[in-house]
């Protein structure tokens, strides 16, 4: 198989050199499945794993307060992004900022303005790019029917807007029941973003940057039995058994994925410099109509999510996209001489 990319090597004196902490809620779970995060718990375990087996200088944490004082380590891996408050997406790139310690993935504002879906969806319009209209409901701020995106289905979807793995997402098809999800999300402490329910399938647009350049791997979809049902967290985290068929595949539509990569693209470079990321899209095949949806700048490394099967079909193992993602971020932040 002939690679577009090549995998990335961090030199044999600098997995001995550079000090890493690796942060993570479930860095120090055994292994298997949690049971609220699910297979969350699996993905982190993998991704320890995998550094690990990388013979890396490693550190482990499963908690913000290593970062409270100056740590003793020379550059963080963070995962621990999912915090139970509201923009705990920006905590760690912040203390690391503090401390002046480097770290992998975008700093603090970009991270929280990918956290940020409605904040991200202004990005994407400022970039050209096809998106479909929203309303983001913030907490304290007046709840409106005038404010209300059109849906010309007639059926809205509500969701936090900070959300990940669809937390909290839910539908409604009149303003009473739009109220009735936002006023539940307010109350979790969130705000709620809402828009047309778009039918169609996710087109996943996986990036990892080199030489500062943001570079798209094989696109993928969601090929699903069952486009009108909603994804729910519980279904994404295997704490429930999902009786829908879906699989991950490559998209390789000679029209529309052609359109996608290149706006895509337009997004990713308005996000520089980020070391990784996921950008979706919503594809109605019938229509040939297509909407930017989210990106994420710390998307799941798991071997079974998005980036590792995309990263897979370039000829990357678990272990070549760790690395390259490190050592790219090392040689951008002088851990590395740019040559290596």
């Amino acid at each position: 198989m002939t690679r577009a990319i090549e995998p990335l090597r961090i030199p044999a004196e600098a997995k001995e050199r550079v000090r890493l902490l690796f942060m993570a809620k479930h860095a120090l779970f055994g292994g298997g499945m949690h049971p609220e995060d699910g297979n969350h718990a699996i993905y982190h375990h993998e991704v320890r794993t995998t550094l690990e087996n990388l013979g890396l200088n490693l550190r482990l944490s499963n908690t913000y307060k290593t970062l409270f004082e100056q740590p003793d380590t020379d550059f963080v891996f963070p995962l621990l992004n999912r915090g139970g408050f509201v923009n705990s997406e920006m905590l760690i790139p912040l203390l690391c900022n503090m401390h002046r310690i480097p770290y992998l993935g975008a700093m603090p504002f970009l991270r929280g303005l990918g956290d940020d879906k409605s904040v991200s969806k202004l990005v994407a319009t400022h970039a050209g790019v096809p998106t479909a209209d929203w309303f983001c409901y913030r907490r304290g701020a007046p709840v409106l029917e005038n404010d209300l995106p059109a849906a010309p289905d007639g059926r809205w979807v509500i969701k936090p807007n900070a959300s990940s793995a669809s937390w909290g997402i839910s539908d409604a098809f009149d303003w009473n029941g739009v109220t009735n999800a936002i006023a539940n999300i307010h109350g979790q402490g969130h705000d709620a973003i809402v828009e047309p329910y778009l039918d169609g399938y996710d087109i996943q647009c996986a990036f990892i940057t080199i030489k500062d350049r943001p570079v798209a791997l094989p696109m993928l979809w969601y090929e699903r039995e069952d486009t009108q049902k909603l994804w729910t967290y519980y279904e994404k985290r295997d704490l429930v058994q999902n009786t829908e068929k879906a699989a991950l595949k490559t998209f390789e539509h000679p029209e529309f994925a052609p359109k996608i990569t290149e706006l895509a693209s337009k997004v990713a470079r308005e996000l520089l410099p980020f070391d990784y990321g996921r950008i979706e899209f919503r594809l109605d095949l019938k229509t040939g109509e297509f909407n930017f949806i989210e990106i994420n700048l710390n998307c799941n490394l798991w071997s079974e999510k998005v980036m590792a099967k995309a990263a897979g079909y370039a000829g990357f193992s678990h272990a070549d996209l760790l690395e390259t993602l490190l050592a790219e971020s090392w040689r951008r932040t002088g851990l590395i001489a740019p040559t290596a």
